[in-house]
């Protein structure tokens, strides 16, 4: 049997890359890249010539057979994504689950992935938090933004620069424009900024100046009061 290895690569910074990431790409057999011409780029910059193929999610799903096969045969593969760690809102999952139930090993390296430095420095409580990644576009959307809006625990969210401010103004519809946020955006890069005020404060923000690069926004959970608290433990008629 081979193995197959889930490998974070920098999600800005290259000097985020781990030196048990470099030798784990040098050494395997194949890397399974999201894009690989953004990949080619890193692996150029790090000096890694190993062989690499396609691996997204428009083909994921044909691909996977093959792969197990190659992994059954003793081939060794990593798999990464354009940045981050592959399987959070990127390709990854199904070829995880596939080597799981084959009984193939799979080991995933620790190392960069947006949502936890964008969680820690929003100053919002971290001791229980979810990850929703992105929302759903339209199916769905209002049903998930309902439940949310009960949620009590830190929220963390990805959303795309050109649907940020449509975002925020859901947020005060369905959150109320005095929940506490933090927008975090290019982290670990050169122009790095985290937005940190109320869904009103940081909607303004963003009108007047339009957001480009990654985004993660982190959101404050519902406080519990004494009256839904009540409202939760009462008993009906």
């Amino acid at each position: 049997m081979g193995k197959l290895y889930i490998v974070p690569t920098p999600i800005g910074n290259l000097e985020d890359m781990t030196f048990r990431a470099i030798r784990i790409l040098k050494e395997v057999d194949l890397i399974l890249a999201e894009d690989t011409r953004t990949s080619g780029k890193l692996l150029k910059h790090f000096e890694i010539g190993t062989h690499m193929h396609s691996h997204h999610m428009h083909n994921e799903h044909k691909t996977v057979e093959n792969l197990i096969t190659r992994l059954k045969a003793g081939e060794t593969i990593a798999l990464i994504s354009d940045a981050g760690t592959p399987a959070i809102s990127d390709p990854g999952f199904l070829l995880t689950r596939a080597c799981v139930e084959n009984k193939i090993d799979v080991e995933c390296l620790p190392g960069a992935t947006a949502f936890v430095p964008a969680l820690v420095n929003s100053g919002l409580p971290n001791d229980r938090f979810i990850f929703e990644g992105f929302l759903p576009e339209k199916k769905g959307r209002q049903t998930r933004y309902l439940a949310l809006a009960e949620e009590t625990r830190t929220m963390i969210l990805y959303v795309s620069p050109h649907k940020l401010v449509k975002t925020l103004a859901e947020f005060i519809t369905y959150f109320g424009e005095d929940r506490q946020i933090c927008v975090s955006r290019e982290l670990s890069k050169l122009h790095e900024e985290n937005v940190r005020g109320t869904t009103r404060e940081v909607l303004t923000h963003f009108e007047n100046k339009p957001p480009k690069g990654e985004i993660v926004v982190v959101v404050a959970g519902k406080t519990i009061t004494k009256e839904n608290k009540s409202s939760r433990t009462e008993s009906p008629e």
